[in-house]
């Protein structure tokens, strides 16, 4: 099964943390299902082009967070995501991604008006180019 996971090896991210938390994405937007059985840590290890130790333990922080379950000798699948776990990592994401860039912003000496007056203007620009692509 082939799992779209992007890896930027210029990134000062580690490896591990990259997949982690694009593999935890895909199970808790839903785009991997309940019950979905995921490579073995040899085979996405060979996909990604990275150590067989980096998948284990991307498994192994996934199945702790219960978003992983293992089967001796049938494989690793998804685990269920309620849908409250899902809407909180949905805002946690994005509260995150909101809150780096409010700091970014103030490191800049970037005002709270124009910080504001910037964000409508980007949500504005992008759930309109979403509406367009739509019809």
């Amino acid at each position: 099964m082939w799992i779209p996971i992007q890896i930027d090896e210029k990134s000062a991210e580690p490896l591990y943390h990259q997949i982690e938390t694009q593999l935890r994405s895909l199970i808790i937007s839903g785009n991997l299902a309940e019950g979905t059985l995921l490579p073995s840590i040899r085979e996405f290890a060979g996909d990604l082009k990275c150590s067989v130790i980096t998948v284990r333990r991307v498994y192994q922080d996934l199945e702790g967070e219960g978003l992983l379950r293992t089967k001796q000798g049938t494989g690793t699948f998804v685990s269920h995501v309620g849908d409250g776990a899902r809407a909180e990592y949905r805002r946690e994401t994005v509260r995150k991604a909101l809150e780096a860039a409010v700091d970014t912003g103030r490191s800049v000496q970037f005002g709270e008006e124009e910080l504001n007056e910037l964000f409508q203007e980007i949500v504005k620009r992008k759930y309109g180019e979403e509406d367009e692509k739509g019809e």
